[in-house]
């Protein structure tokens, strides 16, 4: 018997921002191969666990209202595909305490699903490189897998093949205009058909090198810079006030990279120091009180 099964546990589920995202194209089965630099970010929903008893969850929080039905949660979701491939999976009531924006393009939902394996993986000794937990991860959602490990990597195909990277601290900030985007109208806008592909062998050939471990933050941005997030235009089409923040994002001093995340509507910059980061962060809050906006770093 684990002599921890009475005490609560917790984890937080860190923001994943990409900062660069590659459409290669669509597969015969419906989904899309990517190629994506994510970073995570150090704002968090924060994910509570009081071992036994009956599988439940309560969302509490400032955004809690905008989690919608809790059966449909991913940290339930998650929780009983585990239970599918676990004998006698222990688990227990869950509190989510939501302070990330939903269908936000910052994988808040798969955060919070990777953040509930991590606490069952632990209350039930389970490996976090256990073949089965990553399988259901990534059963659970594309972006699990990624926020399972929450740190910077290269993420290919669906979203199950990682290659750490170490990035250096990137201070940035990040907005979202408080409107969702559903990830399915984003790539209906972005149009391919099943099989077609959209990234050729010669760009892949031609893809830049990621900087080694101890490079500067200009080292990166040279490089981000050449890769794009391929989203961003089909996002446009289905949210245009994206372009307002990229607008405002990249008139800020001291920004060096402006950017939407995942398939929007948030949008990041970094910046060449926490000062300058912290500054834009405040002008914005200020100018555009109606946005959600942290001022941070992404590593």
């Amino acid at each position: 018997m684990l002599t921890s099964n009475t005490s609560t546990r917790d984890e937080i589920g860190r923001a994943k921002v990409n900062l660069t995202l590659r459409v290669v194209g669509r597969r015969a089965d419906g989904y899309h191969d990517l190629e994506s630099i994510v970073a995570f970010a150090d704002c968090a929903d924060r994910l509570t666990l009081v071992p036994g008893g009956e599988l439940s969850l309560r969302t509490i929080g400032p955004l809690a209202d905008a989690c919608g039905e809790t059966s449909d949660n991913l940290v339930l979701k998650a929780a009983r595909l585990l239970a599918e491939v676990v004998p006698d999976l222990q688990v227990g009531a869950f509190t989510l305490e939501k302070v990330l924006p939903v269908a936000a393009g910052i994988g808040g939902g798969s955060a919070d699903a990777a953040a509930a394996l991590r606490l069952l993986a632990r209350l039930n000794e389970i490996a976090l490189d256990d073949p089965a937990l990553i399988a259901v991860a990534l059963k659970t959602g594309a972006d699990v897998p990624v926020c399972l490990a929450s740190q910077a990597c290269d993420m290919t195909g669906v979203g199950e093949k990682l290659l750490p990277l170490n990035l250096p601290q990137l201070p940035s900030v990040m907005v979202n205009p408080r409107v969702a985007v559903a990830t399915k109208d984003v790539f209906h806008a972005l149009g391919l058909r099943p099989g077609e592909l959209r990234v050729g062998v010669t760009d892949v050939l031609r893809a830049p090198a990621w900087p080694d471990a101890g490079a500067s933050i200009g080292d990166w941005i040279r490089v981000l810079e050449r890769v794009p997030n391929d989203l961003e235009p089909p996002a446009l089409k289905v949210q245009p006030v994206i372009g307002d923040v990229l607008a405002v994002l990249g008139t800020c001093a001291g920004a060096l990279l402006a950017r939407m995340s995942g398939s929007g509507a948030t949008c990041f910059a970094i910046f060449g120091s926490d000062a300058e980061a912290q500054a834009a962060g405040r002008q914005i809050a200020a100018d555009h009180p109606e946005w959600w906006v942290h001022a941070g770093t992404l590593s």
